[in-house]
């Protein structure tokens, strides 16, 4: 097996384990009911795939990316919420229960939306909407919906492999990172100096900024995690997008992969921020 093969199996574990555990912190059956509100449903839909792809087409107008880059950064603006998601709602005091039915809806409309967009905004790669479907069916949906079955069904059995499947998406993310270092460090190197990771996080400092100032009504413990949702990107999802790229750039997966430290560093920010308006409010409300 090459070291090529390798890193490639490992993505696959890095993909399936994270939206496994995932999916074994989700209530389907609570989270479901939350879908009949036809604000959340249309607020969700609209950030995710109307804004997000918007801000990074006009970022892109403005600022000269490398065609890869470009790419990059489309890409992933078609791919809200991290898989640490649920770990930055409870920094941020957000409400649970709302997260956890926004979880879910971005997630199936990345499985969704992502390969049908993603050939009409991505430029400079050839793809096609069932090459892209294969992989998001296979690496993220059916991993989320296994592991929600099991929460729904067997709740202990869940709360036994929760812990471990967490742990395999812990040390298969750092294995990852590792491997991407050794294999693509001098081009990550080279990144720095280029607009990728100013422009991505510009990007994810936008929709935080926007999805939570115009939350149109929302409380302000469920923008924020809208806000959480919408500034932080579903790295497994767009990985598994990345390998149904026929023919992907020199710098795409370089660009790809700036996300995770970016969008972390930039989700525990607002996280902190969320969690003072959040304690504000509380203590206004016992007054």
């Amino acid at each position: 097996m090459t070291i090529d093969q390798i890193f490639n199996l490992m993505v696959v574990i890095f993909t399936v384990s994270n939206l496994g555990a995932m999916g074994l912190e989700l209530e389907v059956r609570e989270s479901a009911r939350i879908f009949r509100n036809p604000r959340f449903v249309l607020l969700t839909l609209s950030w995710g795939w109307l804004v997000g792809p918007a801000i990074a087409w006009l970022i892109i107008a403005i600022i000269p990316l490398q065609e890869a880059h470009a790419a990059g950064l489309m890409l992933i603006s078609l791919a809200p919420t991290a898989p640490f998601f649920p770990m930055m709602v409870r920094r941020a005091r957000a409400d649970t229960p709302f997260a956890a039915s926004f979880m879910l809806l971005t997630t199936m409309g990345t499985v969704v939306l992502l390969p049908l967009l993603a050939p009409l905004l991505v430029k400079g790669v050839t793809v096609s909407v069932m090459a892209l479907a294969k992989p998001m069916l296979a690496m993220v949906l059916l991993p989320l919906l296994i592991g929600s079955f099991i929460r729904t069904v067997a709740g202990p059995i869940a709360a036994k492999l929760f812990p471990v499947v967490k742990k395999i998406g812990g040390m298969s993310t750092l294995i990852v990172l590792v491997m991407t270092l050794a294999m693509y460090g001098d081009e990550m190197l080279g990144a720095i100096g280029s607009y990728a990771p100013g422009s991505q996080v510009l990007f994810f400092v936008l929709m935080a900024t926007l999805a939570y100032r115009f939350g149109f009504g929302l409380p302000q413990r469920q923008r924020s995690g809208m806000a959480l949702g919408m500034c932080t990107r579903n790295i497994a999802a767009v990985f598994a997008a990345y390998l149904g790229i026929l023919n992907p750039p020199d710098g795409l997966f370089v660009s790809i992969i700036l996300v995770i430290p970016l969008t972390l560093i930039v989700a525990l920010v607002a996280a902190r921020i969320f969690s003072g308006q959040a304690a504000t409010g509380l203590t206004d409300s016992a007054t």
